[in-house]
């Protein structure tokens, strides 16, 4: 008896859709530790967080 020929496409498109997946998180994961390593902040003194503040209070028009 013959065999059967088996499709192709089912083991292909699943290897695909977790590459991809797998790209994404690896993506992710280095967006996330660059963000961390080069967050930089400076100290707000009390005028600005005060002018911060009164900007968001106001309401809009």
């Amino acid at each position: 008896m013959a065999e059967k020929s088996k499709s192709m496409l089912l083991p292909v498109l699943a290897a695909a859709v977790f590459a991809g997946l797998g790209r994404m998180v690896l993506q992710k994961i280095k967006a996330d530790r660059a963000a961390r390593e080069h967050h930089v902040t400076g100290h707000v003194d009390e005028k600005t967080r005060q002018w911060i503040s009164e900007v968001v209070r106001t309401p809009r028009q």
